[in-house]
């Protein structure tokens, strides 16, 4: 069985092209075993449930079958466990995917991590990320940077929007903890050499303007911060290279402009006045 996960919380306009790509994907049933959807929507407030649920019928004809739950409760990791159990647990030779509900992907995302996926021992694969064209300018410069800094430009498997996991890997936790950062807190239950990034790539929209940027930075830093407080034994997995002085010039020098933006955003991650980092937001 291949099983997709997808929390939504207000997602109305992205929902429907996230599920329009998990039926375009190539792997079949045969394959499988099995799959199947569980959309996990919760605390929205606007047409999200009817979205997704009007895609039931084309995913039957698809081969899929699609599950759409309305949890009243809001919080990215109640919606987790909820399509987790959803799901029910996971046999031998199963796969899981966890993908964020504003996610486009390439057809062939699915089958290539279900073929990494398909061995007795603890694994997780994800694909390769592409960052869309942003729209404002600010976004586009720090954006531009971004993607050159050595951890993003050298690693594959970094799993924001899309993680996938094998029977044998999701027994390493229970339920998801009440955190920021879900994606990493996965990705560092395996070690680097666990991790695999598939050739296909998905696509990942960045949030646009300098204030969207900071927010979302200072939330990805908090949740980063977080799991070195509560899960240090974890962080030993992570497998990124430092920054070094010599990155910093070369990445000033290919682009003094684009690194301007860069560091201001970091400084004002650095250095604004902090919020709460406790809701689920993208920064739209």
């Amino acid at each position: 069985m291949l099983t997709v996960i997808i929390p939504a919380h207000n997602e109305e306009g992205y929902i429907g092209r996230c599920l329009k790509s998990v039926l375009d994907q190539t792997v079949t049933p045969d394959q499988t075993g099995g799959l199947q959807i569980i959309v996990a929507v919760n605390g929205t407030t606007d047409g999200t449930v009817a979205e997704a649920s009007a895609f039931t019928d084309q995913a039957k004809v698809a081969g899929w079958t699609l599950d759409v739950l309305d949890i009243k409760e809001g919080g990215k990791p109640i919606a987790l466990n909820k399509g987790d159990a959803a799901a029910g647990p996971m046999a031998e030779g199963d796969s899981r995917i966890y993908l964020d509900a504003d996610i486009v992907m390439d057809a062939e995302v699915f089958a290539q991590i279900h073929d990494a996926l398909s061995k007795p021992t603890p694994a997780y694969a994800s694909g390769q990320m592409v960052v869309t064209e942003a729209q404002s300018w600010v976004t586009r410069k720090f954006i531009h940077l971004w993607r050159r800094v050595p951890f993003m430009a050298t690693s594959g498997a970094t799993g924001a929007g899309l993680f996938a996991v094998n029977a044998a890997g999701r027994k390493r936790w229970g339920e998801f903890p009440s955190i920021i950062a879900d994606d990493s807190f996965v990705r560092l239950q395996f070690e680097p050499h666990e991790r695999t990034a598939v050739a296909a790539s998905f696509y990942w929209p960045p949030v646009e303007g300098f204030k969207a940027l900071v927010k979302v930075r200072r939330r990805q830093d908090a949740g980063g911060a977080q799991i070195a407080e509560l899960y240090p034994d974890l962080v030993a997995n992570e497998g990124k290279a430092p920054v070094k002085p010599k990155d910093h010039l070369k990445l000033f020098l290919g682009s003094p402009l684009s690194y301007a933006v860069y560091v201001t955003v970091m400084l004002a991650v650095k250095f604004g006045a902090t919020s709460n980092q406790t809701e689920w937001t993208r920064g739209r």
